[in-house]
């Protein structure tokens, strides 16, 4: 089975195709229906940002007519103040460590927004991939995200800590509810990968 190819959306390509990549979100994550209208609006939005960059990986050998099917996606943009998840959680990390520690994270940082992959592919690297490439040549001195914290030990954890990000925040309850979420940080460009295994 050959590996699905990276391809890269510019912001016009990305909003083309975001139903077929809500569907991605939808199988990964499992959210209820009535939240994807919400999760679209949101992901057109994000489009809009700053030095926004998206990739795509598709599975040629499932639909080749079609240019292949979408196996998982990642995008991400500048963060900067205005937005949402940036302002949320400067003021946490201000909160908790002073100004000096927000602004070392999110003085000129990387937002990585969404990183997802069909659970059907999933466990081949392709997290990795995208995650590798999408952070390849930016500028920013950081890169951030928001994950789940279930469990500290799950695949996506591990994934980022084996190329460098760290917990910033753990624990962490976004405002208007939900479950904890861990938010991450790593200097770019990112480590070369670590196994979980490798011996310190």
């Amino acid at each position: 089975m050959k590996d699905p190819k990276l391809r890269e959306l510019d912001e016009r390509a990305f909003q083309r195709r975001l139903n077929p990549i809500l569907r991605v979100y939808a199988a990964a994550m499992r959210p209820p229906d009535d939240q994807l209208p919400g999760r679209n609006t949101i992901m057109a939005r994000h489009a809009r940002y700053p030095r926004f960059r998206a990739l795509v990986a598709e599975d040629p050998a499932r639909f080749p007519v079609l240019g292949g099917r979408i196996a998982g996606f990642t995008y991400g943009f500048h963060g900067g103040g205005g937005q949402w998840w940036h302002d949320v959680v400067y003021r946490e990390l201000e909160r908790r460590g002073g100004p000096e520690l927000a602004d070392r994270w999110m003085g000129d940082s990387f937002e990585v927004a969404e990183l997802h992959v069909r659970p059907e592919a999933q466990g081949r690297g392709l997290g990795r991939r995208l995650l590798t490439t999408l952070c390849e040549g930016r500028e920013e001195a950081t890169v951030v995200l928001s994950t789940l914290d279930l469990d500290p030990d799950s695949p996506a954890r591990n994934l980022y800590r084996s190329v460098g990000l760290t917990d910033l925040l753990t624990g962490f309850a976004f405002p208007g509810g939900g479950p904890p979420y861990a938010v991450m940080g790593g200097a770019l460009p990112l480590a070369a990968y670590r196994s979980a295994s490798s011996s310190s």
